[in-house]
């Protein structure tokens, strides 16, 4: 008889479903698993074997076949230990064949039994809870997955406490879910003397989820800035912080199975490979690009990142989306992230210091911001100068504007956007909105129209640069709490696309 167990197989953020069939028949004695399973998985059945033999359970002298179905599916990962385990158990007539069909179970072994946690678990508790399936795995993971209130999640130490509970005998409690955490304090934008317009153009790139790249000298603080965005943004709601847990879950970032309603802010080095930022690898991991989504991604020094990576954001800045293709799998992650760039001006850092800049100025700072290319360029909605600080400004006595307070705008802008594109809509801030909805949120005057107009030609906006001014101004009268876009609102919007033309 076939004894039956499930669990999932990740493709992404998505967990399908794996049946998990168990046959021990008359032959050879010989312990195989098939259905493309990688190495850790064909490696179970040792881990298998030697925790059944530390609860004093010895496997017969036959055949034992594991078959994971569907077959064309590859299985990668030591989760598949657990349920090989208990189906076959099941086979063995040792626990209820319909006790183990009922509920989706993931978790590695240890040769004494233990149950070591894995990554994964809420989304495999999302697909148990689709199949109306109770979830069983380590108790190190239930408190992550008891997240999806619509399955029971069943968390154990050990083997012998999952037997325990399947016969019967000790019956386990459902798993609670973990704490909710606003994440560690953010660093006050007050910090910041001086440098009002970047602070601004922060504001209203928090505000609609707006690109924004700093290009100043060495000191001036772009950095300082970009390191208080994270202050000033909004936390992530209820269904972000699902969306952005599940990708945390499957990367192993989760702490102690808690939800986090802080947005993520991520910084990679710019040695940093294509693999680490846009994601791959072994089994196609998230990168950087999508453990940022629905947060903030800051690329320090952005031109010294290699060529080829800078050209991997393009497409995912547009759609919001990544796929991974590599020859043996093709995953698509989120990654719906606020991108924060810096540069120096050249590869001295002093272009505009007429006495500290080197002798190939100016054409040293046209080579160094060369090698950001005009489609990526073109991306940011907002490009800022960020001028050295003055020593006045430094000594300043009275602190600037607290993060507290442009956190309100903030927020204020946040729910009129909400309430105009819906909760739960695909388009969640200015940025997302294209198209019919962009002409419906941002309509202009015929006098409106006719600044932009011009403003295009002259500065040669491509049709994306243009949609992107309008997002910008519609952003600017959201944190104005206008109805309507008004001329300041779009000349303010078209002076943060002035640097670009300059550098062309």
């Amino acid at each position: 008889m076939v004894a039956h167990a499930y669990t999932v197989a990740f493709e992404g953020v998505e967990a399908r479903p794996v049946e998990v069939q168990c046959a021990v028949t008359p032959g050879l004695p010989a312990f195989s698993i098939v259905g493309l399973p990688d190495k850790a998985v064909s490696e179970a059945r040792d881990r298998v074997r030697a925790a059944l033999n530390a609860l004093a359970i010895a496997l017969p002298s036959k055949r034992i076949t594991i078959n994971l179905s569907p077959a064309d599916l590859p299985k990668e990962g030591s989760h598949f230990d657990l349920p090989i385990a208990l189906g076959l158990l099941a086979a063995l007539d040792i626990l209820p064949h319909d006790a183990v069909a009922q509920s989706v179970s993931l978790g590695e072994l240890s040769l004494d039994g233990t149950l070591v946690p894995v990554v994964g678990a809420l989304p495999a508790a999302m697909a148990a809870a689709q199949d109306d399936r109770a979830l069983i795995c380590p108790r190190a993971s239930g408190a992550e997955a008891a997240w999806v209130g619509a399955c029971t999640v069943i968390a154990a130490g050990t083997l012998m406490d999952i037997v325990r509970h399947l016969t019967g005998q000790a019956v386990l409690e459902p798993c609670e879910p973990g704490e909710v955490t606003t994440g560690p304090a953010g660093r006050d934008m007050a910090d910041v003397k001086g440098q009002e317009r970047a602070k601004r153009a922060l504001e209203i790139a928090a505000a609609g989820r707006h690109h924004v790249m700093f290009v100043g000298s060495p000191g001036a603080g772009k950095s300082m800035l970009a390191a208080r965005l994270p202050g000033i943004l909004p936390p992530l709601t209820p269904v972000e912080a699902l969306e952005t847990s599940m990708i945390h879950s499957l990367a192993g970032l989760l702490d102690e199975g808690g939800i986090s309603r802080a947005r993520p802010f991520r910084e990679p080095h710019h040695t940093a490979s294509m693999a680490a930022i846009v994601g791959g690898g072994r089994g196609a991991k998230p990168g950087e690009i999508s453990l940022a989504h629905n947060g903030v991604l800051f690329l320090d020094e952005l031109p010294e990142f290699p060529r080829t990576v800078l050209e991997t954001l393009r497409q995912p800045i547009e759609t919001g989306q990544v796929m991974v293709a590599r020859a043996n799998a093709h995953v698509s992650y989120p990654c719906r992230f606020l991108l924060v760039a810096a540069a120096n001006p050249c590869k001295c850092g002093y272009l505009s210091d007429p006495g500290r800049a080197c002798s190939r100025a100016p054409q040293c700072g046209e080579d160094y911001l060369g090698r950001i290319s005009g489609p990526l360029m073109d991306r940011f909605d907002l490009r800022v100068e960020v001028p050295p600080v003055a020593f006045a400004d430094l000594d300043l006595p009275d602190p600037g504007e607290r993060s507290a307070d442009i956190a309100a705008r903030v927020a204020g802008a946040r729910a009129a956007q909400t309430a105009r594109y819906g909760m739960g809509a695909a388009i969640r801030t200015n940025a997302d909105a294209e198209g019919d909805a962009l002409a419906q949120a941002a309509p202009l005057d015929t006098e409106s129209r006719a600044l932009l107009t011009r403003a295009a030609d002259r500065l040669g906006l491509s049709a994306r640069g243009y949609h992107r001014v309008l997002r910008v101004a519609r952003t600017i009268a959201d944190l104005d709490a206008a109805d309507t876009i008004a001329r300041p609102h779009l000349a303010e919007a078209l002076s943060y696309r002035l640097m670009a033309a300059k550098e062309s």
